[in-house]
């Protein structure tokens, strides 16, 4: 497909990396906060942009949400490379016998891990669609591995609307959305915004979850219908296997680290307090990312028997969270001066004068998710859009639930287009990314359809 030559070349040629994306974004936001605001006092306006720039960029409660996200990726990487994960993930691949069955098998259960975690999600697909590609080569099954591949990623179009949204996950703590917006909205309006907006009015939504099982059942059908229609492809993989440090000469206290019996009890210890001090946010569907994080850490110390096995998967993992460790801050930076400048007010009263009640959304999601293809981040583009949308909602009457959801499906939809996140996947699978573009295209479109539509209806 020509376009997806066009899309690739575009984004080597005029995209920079993520992290200079971030850098040219402060300078545009440091350049535009000088031009269209002004300081009161006798304050030098520059001197103080760069202040509040500097502020935002240690802001203590920003900076304990970048810890959070980061947990949240390196724990769902770390489960999915557990002894049960492996087993489960080669079982799985022993009943593909085709490209058809293959698509169908990887993107339901992706998409199922991405909603439980965003993490777990995009390195279950990708070591999927890795083993899948060795079972087929071992058998002679011919398949469009490429196709499996793509399949493989379709699960970080879900995963905003799902546990572990950026978004959902931090408007379920208390306090957060009105700490937020101290210093954008009137003390009238934040008095107005609820402590909390649980998972119920969110993630466990009826609308949500209809849209959810929609693309649960749409995806998996498209990709068979592409499957039908493209040859087999050919394809050379060695066997995938995650390397630990194994030792014969274990001795005094370092058998500790290699005790299941001291692993595996810890890790219970976790999980009963678990249950003990969340067992009613689990009723009530107030869920947040500690709540989440305290439950993979036991789960995947069980999961992985011993201490070793789980700090060499850790290991592993962390290397992944690069770009939420450097780049968060940033980001951070960017909302200090847009808040504290009056620049998402400014912003927010544009989108308030082109909008109504029931445009909101739909220019939300689409604003989303061109902001997604600049900040790849849902973590950082909740920082940076958040108050714009929040304040937007509050002065239109529009729901607050229904609007988070919309940043959430306009983020998570333009990962189709955008192959930052497919990086993992790139790697584990050996596969290009204009390989898959083809085919992460049209599940964009499919995705974008099926939104676009549920914020207009539901």
């Amino acid at each position: 497909m020509n376009i997806t030559k066009v899309i690739e070349t575009t984004f080597k040629r005029y995209l920079p990396s993520p992290f200079t994306i971030a850098i040219l974004l402060t300078l545009l936001t440091i350049v535009l906060a000088f031009v269209f605001t002004t300081t009161s006092g006798k304050e030098n306006h520059l001197l103080s942009i760069l202040s509040f720039w500097e502020e935002g960029i240690w802001n203590n409660a920003l900076l304990v949400f970048a810890y959070q996200m980061m947990l949240i990726l390196v724990l769902g990487h770390v489960l999915v490379l557990s002894k049960p994960a492996n087993k489960l993930i080669v079982n799985l691949s022993k009943n593909v016998t085709s490209t058809i069955s293959a698509v169908v098998l990887v993107s339901i259960t992706t998409m199922l891990a991405a909603f439980l975690n965003w993490g777990l999600g995009l390195i279950f697909g990708a070591i999927l669609a890795r083993k899948i590609g060795e079972h087929a080569l071992r058998n002679n099954i011919p398949i469009n591995y490429p196709l499996v591949g793509a399949a493989g990623y379709g699960g970080l179009m879900v995963w905003h609307g799902g546990i572990s949204g950026s978004a959902p996950i931090k408007v379920a703590e208390n306090n957060h959305i009105r700490d937020f917006m101290v210093g954008v909205s009137t003390n009238e309006s934040i008095s107005q915004i609820p402590e909390s907006i649980s998972f119920n009015l969110t993630i466990f939504s009826w609308s949500n979850l209809l849209l959810f099982g929609i693309l649960l059942v749409i995806v998996p059908l498209v990709l068979r219908e592409i499957a039908k229609r493209t040859k087999p492809t050919n394809f050379s993989l060695d066997k995938y296997k995650f390397k630990k440090d194994i030792k014969d000469d274990i001795e005094g206290a370092e058998k500790l680290d290699y005790s299941k019996v001291f692993g595996i009890g810890f890790g219970i210890i976790l999980l009963i307090t678990f249950f003990y001090q969340y067992f009613d946010n689990i009723l009530s569907l107030q869920i947040t990312p500690n709540m989440l994080n305290f439950f993979m850490l036991g789960l995947a110390i069980v999961l992985h028997k011993n201490f070793q096995n789980f700090l060499n998967a850790v290991e592993e993992a962390i290397k992944g969270t690069s770009g939420i460790l450097i780049q968060f801050p940033l980001y951070f930076g960017i909302m200090g001066i847009m808040k504290s400048t009056g620049m998402v007010v400014m912003i927010s009263d544009f989108f308030i004068s082109i909008s109504t009640a029931t445009t909101l959304p739909i220019f939300t999601f689409f604003s989303a998710g061109l902001v997604n293809l600049f900040v790849p981040s849902g973590g950082g583009q909740w920082a940076i859009q958040g108050p714009i949308v929040i304040e937007s909602a509050l002065k239109l009457g529009v729901p607050l639930p229904k609007a988070i959801m919309a940043l959430a499906y306009g983020d998570q939809i333009t990962n189709m287009l955008q192959p930052f996140w497919a990086l993992p996947l790139l790697g584990i699978t050996k596969l290009k990314a204009k390989e898959i573009l083809p085919y992460t295209l049209v599940l964009m479109i499919v995705g974008t359809v099926v939104f676009v539509l549920g914020l207009m209806i539901l």
